[in-house]
């Protein structure tokens, strides 16, 4: 178990205080006030738009996601690192799209791509070597025999798992509890449930989202191996494929347990369980060949979608030859108009180009370095809070204890979480809305951008000790 440990960690950061003191709760109330009447303050075109915008768009926004209170802001332009709202303000990007824009906005390689498809055309509903050459570099780059297209991540999980269970003969899903997959009803189950109606941590109920019918599904902790033997000691005849995020990351950033992806990849073998990798958010922000193949450990069938199209909407699925022929004679169909559309194929091409070992890896080294030294500051401040980090992506957990699943998850304090949030967007970073969410080092940063985000989070421990 050692070596694993030894293994994991030069795959992954994970940093937890030493020293740590509570954050003053009084101070963080007097912060936040603070910090929404700044926000009020300097965005108001921003208020203005989403007004206009809610007499078309439910919450004014495209995605739910999308949406806080009182109002999200409005983008405008965006270009390398950064973004311009309406505001005129200049904000540099952490986001990046969830991972979409992995090589930055505008990305020069990705603009001409588009600009070579467009003369070529936009929409064939054909076959085209455009497709295929595609559809190889997606293959070779994963280590999978064969690979379909989609348009979204959501596609991409719900066709992988019809895949499993059309293979199979057999109904039931295993998901993790806290895990995203999209809004395909079954994926929807037990996302971010209710503690209140979640049951006991070693055995969830899975909780049902509202106008959904997930059919058979089962909900276990991440991190538990003991609760995936019992499962499918018990239910294994009834279950056609277990998903997981290799790594979770609508949770911030949870690691697996040292040999724990190797675990579920046995069991599946025991059991005959298909298991599938998630890796529409890791993909290429957890290194050049994904989580999966970083780790060690290989699925039966792979989702991707973000990192792989340069920000054009793409997603894919793929895997065994074996488990693909079940789209090859009929058994699932799958269909799409646009799968396969020629400007997301130029995106594929140019990311295939781009995220070379050697960038991704100055990239990677960013992020750990702007780790570390969030690190040291949090041990400067005895702030109760950890670093976690994988491949491009970090992030700040305020917690002092490993979060390891879901559970833990809901232990951490949202309050803090919130605050440093929005502390952060009120001086010109902008990260995701979610406090389950990281930052992402793309291609387009360099050191200014780490230094902006280091001495920004060393502003914020300042202002939480005062």
């Amino acid at each position: 178990m050692n070596s694993e440990n030894e293994k994991l960690e030069k795959q992954a950061y994970r940093k937890l205080p030493t020293n740590s003191l509570p954050v003053s709760r009084e101070r963080v109330a007097e912060l936040m006030a603070e910090e929404w009447k700044r926000f009020t303050r300097d965005t108001a075109g921003s208020g203005v738009e989403f007004d206009v915008a809610k007499e078309s768009v439910p919450l004014g926004v495209t995605s739910s996601f999308q949406h806080w209170d009182p109002y999200p802001i409005s983008i405008v332009s965006a270009q390398g690192a950064y973004m311009t709202d309406v505001d005129g303000r200049k904000l540099l990007d952490l986001s990046m799209g969830f991972g979409a824009m992995l090589a930055g906005h505008l990305n020069p390689e990705v603009v001409k791509e588009i600009h070579k498809a467009t003369d070529e055309g936009m929409l064939f509903v054909t076959p085209s070597p455009i497709s295929r050459d595609a559809a190889e570099r997606i293959c070779r780059r994963f280590d999978i025999d064969q690979v379909r297209f989609a348009n979204s991540g959501t596609e991409a999980d719900m066709y992988a798992v019809r895949l499993a269970k059309a293979y199979t003969g057999k109904e039931g899903i295993v998901k993790m509890e806290g895990g995203y997959h999209g809004s395909y009803d079954p994926m929807a189950v037990s996302a971010k449930p209710s503690l209140a109606e979640a049951g006991p941590a070693d055995n969830p109920i899975p909780v049902i989202a509202p106008g959904t019918h997930p059919g058979l599904i089962f909900v276990i902790p991440f991190n538990d191996l003991d609760a995936v033997k019992r499962l499918f000691a018990e239910k294994a005849t009834e279950i056609a494929c277990l998903i997981v995020e290799p790594v979770l990351e609508n949770l911030g950033i949870v690691l697996p347990d040292a040999g724990y992806l190797q675990g579920l990849r046995d069991l599946c073998d025991e059991y005959k369980v298909i298991l599938i990798f998630d890796e529409v958010k890791t993909g290429l922000t957890a290194g050049p060949r994904g989580a999966g193949n970083r780790i060690g450990v290989k699925p039966d069938l792979v989702t991707l979608a973000k990192s792989i199209g340069g920000g054009l909407p793409l997603a894919a699925f793929g895997g065994k030859k074996e488990l693909m022929d079940a789209v090859t004679d009929g058994r699932m169909a799958h269909f799409g108009t646009f799968n396969g559309n020629p400007l997301a194929m130029a995106g594929v091409r140019a990311i295939d180009t781009i995220c070379t070992p050697e960038a991704l890896a100055h990239a990677e080294a960013l992020n750990y370095q702007a780790l570390d030294r969030i690190t040291e500051i949090i041990a400067e401040f005895q702030l109760p809070a950890q670093t976690v980090g994988m491949g491009v992506k970090g992030c700040i957990t305020w917690a002092t204890e490993p979060v390891r699943n879901y559970r833990d998850y809901k232990a951490t304090d949202f309050e803090v979480a919130e605050l440093s949030w929005l502390w952060s967007l009120n001086r010109g970073i902008i990260t995701p809305p979610g406090l389950d969410e990281q930052w992402l080092i793309s291609l387009a940063h360099g050191q200014a951008e780490i230094d902006k985000l280091v001495e920004d989070f060393r502003e914020l421990a300042q202002a939480l000790r005062a």
